[in-house]
């Protein structure tokens, strides 16, 4: 018989941290749409568009630590 949401949920929990991110992110992936090669141009005029802005001086760049101590911040709220 297969497991309940509630009882895979709770296994899940009693998973070790790392193991819960690598199942979340499993699971979060099988709902994003598949990479076509517009999608992939897309992106690539992004990075593109993104590093010459960079270069340029009209951004700027924030320290991994930062963005992370302020994600986490916000996730705890």
């Amino acid at each position: 018989m297969p497991a309940t949401v509630d009882e895979l949920t709770k296994e899940a929990i009693d998973l070790p941290e790392d193991q819960r991110l690598t199942l979340a992110h499993r699971i979060l992936s099988t709902l994003e749409p598949p990479i076509t090669a517009k999608i992939e141009a897309a992106w690539e005029r992004e990075i593109r568009g993104r590093i010459k802005k960079f270069k340029q001086g009209k951004s700027k760049s924030i320290p991994a630590d930062e963005v992370f101590a302020e994600l986490d911040d916000s996730l705890k709220q």
